[in-house]
């Protein structure tokens, strides 16, 4: 049977890509909406309740209005790319390897994580529950990312401006991504956030340093290998990066999309310090990739579909 998937905000550089990831595939038909019925409250308002799915890829005032268009009754499964509801009541975080397969197949509306959080989840929340890390230190995160995640107005600056070669943002400190990194990571403080954006169309690296002969409890980083490789599991998205030879790893310019996460712990030759660093695509597993693997759940489908895991 067909479900059909409506893209609120499909012209945008999330929806595209989910798109295109949903291209050819026989199990869902999408409901498009012309450009002159693209932002008409009704036509939107009618695609939104007469879908199986909706998928939000709008600005998070956008996104609420548009959850304020679904008619109570309706049987429409949403899927909001946004930050509107990551933390919200009533919402399941789409991050099936850290919340369950099983919560994000059962869900009626699902948040789709952030591309940093991604990574920072991944990393520091499994460690927490191990009891490898404690929930109250005040953790750092460094990270770095390619232009495309900031949307169509930065992606004109840098396509226009090549002499931007590092954009350090987030200086207020108060990044909209840090309510969903500290509530599930478990955190009693939210994570000082340093992000910055390089000149690659895509990709992302990140990092978590951790003073390990400092932190009061903290496991050895052999253990916290050993527990990131746990939650890995048999996951075909998710999993433990090889360590590269070189000792470096890269943001290249050229990369291809594609919907892995890797993580890598990295550590002091005396277990005093280790680094924890999380690589990914911002637009496949930090945001497009993400949403298509929940519609795989949801749908009962397997949550691989349509994504390119390829390298």
């Amino acid at each position: 049977m067909t479900a059909s998937v409506f893209i609120d905000g499909a012209v945008g550089t999330t929806g595209l890509e989910i798109a295109e990831r949903l291209a050819g595939r026989s199990e869902f038909a999408l409901v498009t909406l012309d450009e002159a019925r693209r932002k008409d409250a009704a036509a939107r308002r009618e695609a939104l309740n007469e879908a199986d799915f909706a998928i939000l890829c709008l600005p998070d005032d956008a996104a609420r209005e548009a959850v304020a268009l679904i008619d109570p009754a309706s049987k429409v499964r949403v899927i909001d790319a946004s930050s509107a509801h990551r933390v919200a009541d009533g919402w399941t975080y789409g991050f099936p390897e850290l919340i369950g397969r099983d919560a994000v197949a059962g869900a009626m509306r699902v948040s789709n994580p952030g591309c940093y959080p991604t990574g920072f989840l991944a990393l520091v929340a499994p460690l927490v529950r191990a009891g490898l890390l404690p929930a109250d230190w005040p953790y750092t995160v460094n990270a770095v990312s390619g232009y495309s995640g900031g949307g169509k107005a930065l992606i004109a600056r840098f396509e226009a401006d090549r002499d931007i070669a590092f954009r350090d943002y987030g200086l207020t400190l108060e990044h909209k991504h840090l309510p969903e990194m500290q509530r599930h990571a478990g955190l009693a403080y939210a994570p000082v956030f340093a992000p910055a954006v390089v000149p690659a169309h895509r990709g992302m690296v990140v990092e978590v340093p951790l003073p390990l002969a400092a932190i009061p409890g903290a496991g050895s980083a052999d253990a916290m290998r050993d527990a990131l490789a746990d939650f890995c599991g048999d996951s075909a998205i998710v999993r433990m990066g090889t360590p590269p030879e070189d000792g470096e790893i890269l943001l290249r310019g050229s990369r291809a999309p594609g919907d892995r996460l890797e993580l890598f712990v990295f550590s002091r030759a005396d277990g005093s310090q280790a680094r924890l660093i999380a690589a990914l695509d911002n637009l496949g597993k930090g945001a497009s990739g993400a949403a298509v693997q929940s519609l795989n759940l949801m749908a009962g489908l397997p949550e691989t579909a349509g994504l390119s895991l390829n390298d």
